[in-house]
């Protein structure tokens, strides 16, 4: 048996931080003295002492470290390895958030979000059943303010999606100047909460979710909010540029460089997501970006992008007359390439106001 003393320091553990565990039966001594309440330790207890050192500073909580130790090692591991892929995802996000506000608080004092620039957008909005699902869970929206999509996902996701969209549909009417990412923020939070209270109805929408990208126009500049998998693209220039990242496991896995793009296609968790809308206050992805002339919007669900390569996608954004016809031919597109899942699209061209 080890003393308190000598386990903390073969486990490089803090007496404090053995006594605050054995309060919370993550790791309990193996003998306690009646008389004096000194605490003893078993040898091959120190195993256990060190995984719970070792995951403390990789920055798991102590609530989820109970779990990983009470798991066979392949579960362990499995589940070290998915809080690991949820610590990057949140670090990439609060990365482009920390660069967005960087870029912005530099500009504060020259720009003006709000000014009149002559621009408006040109728009179209669908969303198809496909082929392989009995309903559409997938909400498509788009207005002179506001474009939007939303993949529902559970019993209560068409709800969801549906939520998520109208608790942004508040911000048609008008936003003071210069507010635009707080007011977004605020609608998301919103959104969060009419989600809870859909999962929150019955047992049958009991974990539903949805994930949400939208951008809402506000005289020069779009502000995009984002989190799950689908998303938005800008082609501009001929080019086309992804201009979300997917907050999925297999994304963080080709970020960490342990997949590539082209095994992500095919990997069994490509639509296992990290962060969605489901109630729990999930942070989403907030920026702004500067509208031009000639610019074309597409944002879309899985549907489309899980089974048309991002070629064809590229092709029909150029070669396509106008929003009404990108959005009919890329749903035509995903339902030839088998129509697996709901497909949402929304295309907005930006241009001189009418």
């Amino acid at each position: 048996m080890l003393t308190i003393g000598e386990f903390a320091r073969a486990s490089r553990l803090s007496a404090k931080a053995l006594r605050l565990y054995d309060e919370l039966g993550l790791l309990p001594p193996a003998r306690v003295d009646p008389a004096s309440g000194y605490r003893f330790y078993r040898a091959d207890q120190l195993e256990r002492a060190r995984l719970v050192a070792w995951l403390r500073r990789l920055g798991m909580p102590l609530a989820r470290i109970r779990v990983v130790c009470g798991l066979p090692p392949a579960a362990a591991a499995a589940e070290v390895a998915a809080f690991w892929a949820q610590a990057e995802a949140d670090l990439a996000s609060r990365r482009e958030l920390a660069a967005f506000l960087a870029s912005y608080l530099t500009g504060k004092d020259t720009e003006r979000p709000d000014q009149d620039t002559g621009l408006a957008i040109r728009y179209a909005a669908a969303s198809d059943t496909g082929r392989g699902r009995p309903a559409n869970q997938d909400a498509a929206y788009a207005s002179a303010r506001l474009l939007a999509v939303a993949d529902g996902m559970g019993g209560g996701g068409e709800l969801a999606s549906a939520a998520a969209i109208d608790a942004l549909k508040s911000l048609e009417a008008g936003l003071p100047a210069g507010s635009l990412l707080n007011a977004l923020a605020d609608a998301v939070a919103a959104a969060g909460a009419a989600v809870r209270d859909i999962t929150a109805a019955g047992p049958d929408q009991a974990g539903s979710g949805t994930t949400l990208t939208a951008l809402l126009w506000s005289g020069s500049q779009l502000g995009l909010v984002h989190i799950g998998d689908t998303r938005a693209y800008l082609l501009r220039g001929g080019e086309l540029f992804l201009i979300t990242h997917d907050h999925t496991v297999v994304q963080s896995l080709i970020d960490d460089g342990r997949l590539t793009p082209e095994e992500a296609v095919s990997h069994p968790e490509r639509s296992l997501l990290l962060r969605a809308l489901d109630g729990a206050g999930v942070t989403a992805d907030l920026s702004l970006r500067v509208a031009r002339a000639g610019d074309r919007y597409l944002l879309c669900s899985d549907g489309l992008t899980g089974v048309v390569p991002a070629a064809r996608i590229h092709q029909v954004l150029r070669t396509a007359a106008g929003p009404e016809q990108v959005v009919g031919e890329l749903i035509g597109v995903a339902n030839a390439a088998g129509g697996p899942d709901n497909i949402a699209c929304v295309a907005a061209d930006v241009g001189p106001a009418a």
